[in-house]
């Protein structure tokens, strides 16, 4: 087992995926000698060559176009987007291809590659840095959402997602990028979609996240446990696929449930998790769901930017509001 950050762990998966399967190769902007804006992608070039790894123009159009191209002819392309806010150029190719190809060619082509994104705020990054744009990615047809929220899963996560024979949204928490260790398996180890992780078993309450907040939301529930209150905190990993019967194992257990959530709230993912609970689990509730988001503006710069993030205090109330309900 090595201790490794999240950034680190994405760089091993890479290695490891890459030194088994020839087809596997990298592309993106300054992936290569720069090794990546967060040098997820060090090291690569000097072991695995030009061919393979593959600097491209500052142009998320042509990084996502080029990968639909190699993934229909054998390759399985891993394209790097240096930040989630700047994949609206490259938008129209995820919207209107490779969510369909499968579809439109009636299962004869397939397009086995995953785009990687930095996704989220709490790094004091310029506009279009910031976003939290997992809805768009769940909304879309044909595509796999991915968020991980530490090193373990990470690595796992994306080796699935090399794997996997269709295209993959891989959001990746940039403030959790360096922000804690955990062992990680030197070997070769995928992780299943749709499959959450119970981050902590609780009896009061139970909190759905992911990526980011499924960290923070541990954080709040144990220091909640502090208190003598049990909140049991489940890290979806994968939106889709969702593991929906966690999420009510969950809460027919507890009968009360937050959705702890970055983006902002408006439309968001939780919203669509609000509604599954609602339709599956009504007769298990006692009190009204509740969720906790971003604020419905642009995420904003610098000094405010900590006012928008949601806290392990937010959390806080915001469960103890919910157990307050009769």
């Amino acid at each position: 087992m090595a201790q490794l950050t999240l950034v680190q762990a994405i760089n091993d998966a890479l290695k490891v995926e890459m030194r088994r399967d020839k087809s596997v190769m990298v592309l993106g902007e300054d992936v290569g000698v720069d090794g990546g804006v967060f040098r997820a992608t060090e090291g690569l070039l000097q072991e695995f060559g030009a061919g393979r790894i593959v600097d491209t123009p500052l142009a998320e159009s042509g990084i996502v176009g080029a990968a639909i191209g190699l993934a229909l002819n054998g390759m399985k392309p891993v394209a790097e987007i240096q930040f989630d806010g700047f994949m609206p150029p490259a938008f129209d190719h995820v919207v209107s291809h490779i969510g369909r190809v499968r579809w439109r060619s009636r299962g004869r082509f397939n397009v086995p590659m995953v785009i990687r994104a930095p996704y989220g705020g709490g790094i004091h990054a310029p506009e279009h840095h910031s976003e939290s744009p997992e809805a768009y990615y769940a909304h879309t047809p044909g595509l796999k959402v991915v968020m991980p929220s530490g090193p373990y899963d990470a690595k796992g996560l994306l080796i699935s997602a090399i794997r996997d024979p269709d295209p993959v949204i891989y959001l990746e928490p940039k403030k959790n990028y360096r922000a804690f260790r955990e062992e990680v398996p030197e070997n070769d180890y995928a992780l299943p979609f749709g499959k959450a992780n119970l981050l902590k078993e609780g009896s009061d309450i139970t909190v759905i996240s992911w990526g980011y907040m499924a960290r923070l939301s541990l954080q709040a529930a144990e220091m909640l446990g502090e208190q003598g209150i049990g909140v049991e905190v489940i890290d979806l990993r994968t939106l889709v696929p969702l593991d929906i019967n966690a999420i009510l194992a969950s809460v027919q257990k507890t009968g009360r449930c937050l959705i702890a959530q970055e983006a902002p709230q408006t439309c968001a993912f939780g919203s669509e998790l609000m509604t599954l609970i609602q339709e599956k689990a009504f007769d298990s509730l006692r009190a009204p769901l509740g969720r906790i988001s971003g604020f419905d503006i642009t995420i904003p710069l610098y000094r405010l930017e900590e006012a928008y993030m949601p806290d392990a205090g937010r959390v806080i109330r915001k469960i103890k509001e919910i157990l307050q309900f009769s």
